[in-house]
């Protein structure tokens, strides 16, 4: 059985883990929204927006996540930094660390090989790597911190899966390919980069010697399931009889008796 190890110690590490991830996405979505304010007051940044297939607009795989064209747009990315962002950094600091880099550049890389014209802008290439990035690491992973990553994640934003292919004009499915392959890549890449939570075991996982080393069994103890080999046996299934090749044996005919008429 695998249970979360419940100590004042390690709650404490878990929320302040959550808490600086919160911080950090807040703080990254106020950057973006600081940005989104000075594109309205000087201009919307040409220069930054990634062109595909122009040597200037290379520079967008760099610029052009932190650029939006209204207000609606940076709001979608917005909330879902903000969700995703948060998920990812508390349960896989390390790995989304280094994710996180791959996914940025490597959607805008993308882009920019096989964008359509004329330029691309936006985070959603940030937001479906993190997506696919928590999906991917729930399964992969399978302990209880990462399934209910990748269930909550899959719940709120799932139908990032329908995007990542040509839907609507004017939206950057590219973007979307992108970072839904570098968050695919980053999960197999890193998915055991972050330490398995800590398990409970229980009395009759240790060894023999832990079990005497203990001394009697406190009153805690009473309260756990026995072991395999402590468990009495009820019933057992008898073997089959095999009845194969058995010969039978059939009484002969009596040849003295009279026939019937």
């Amino acid at each position: 059985m695998d249970t979360i190890d419940p100590t004042p110690e390690r709650a404490r590490q878990e929320r302040s883990r959550l808490g600086r991830a919160l911080v950090a996405s807040a703080l990254f979505v106020a950057a973006l929204a600081w940005i989104h304010m000075m594109q309205l007051w000087w201009g919307r940044f040409d220069a930054l927006v990634l062109r595909p297939g122009e040597p200037a607009g290379a520079l967008g795989i760099l610029t052009a996540p932190l650029l939006h064209g209204s207000v609606e747009h940076l709001a979608a990315n917005a909330g879902a930094i903000l969700v995703l962002g948060t998920l990812a950094l508390s349960v896989y600091p390390r790995a989304s660390l280094r994710a996180l880099p791959l996914m940025w550049l490597g959607s805008g890389t993308l882009v920019w090989f096989i964008g359509s014209p004329p330029g691309h802008i936006g985070a959603s290439g940030l937001t479906h790597g993190l997506m696919f990035l928590i999906f991917l690491l729930g399964i992969l992973r399978r302990d209880r911190p990462a399934i209910a990553a990748g269930m909550i994640a899959f719940f709120l934003y799932g139908g990032m899966v329908m995007t990542i292919l040509p839907r609507e004009p004017g939206v950057s499915w590219e973007y979307h390919l992108g970072g839904a392959l570098a968050g695919v890549l980053a999960a197999v890449l890193w998915r055991r980069l972050d330490p398995d939570p800590p398990r409970k075991r229980y009395s009759w996982e240790d060894e023999e010697e832990d079990e005497a080393a203990a001394g009697p069994p406190s009153e805690a103890s009473q309260f756990e399931p026995p072991r395999p080999e402590q468990v009495p046996v009820l019933w057992n299934r008898p073997p089959p009889q095999d009845e194969r090749g058995r010969v039978l044996d059939f009484r002969p005919p009596d040849r003295d008796r009279e026939p019937r008429d």
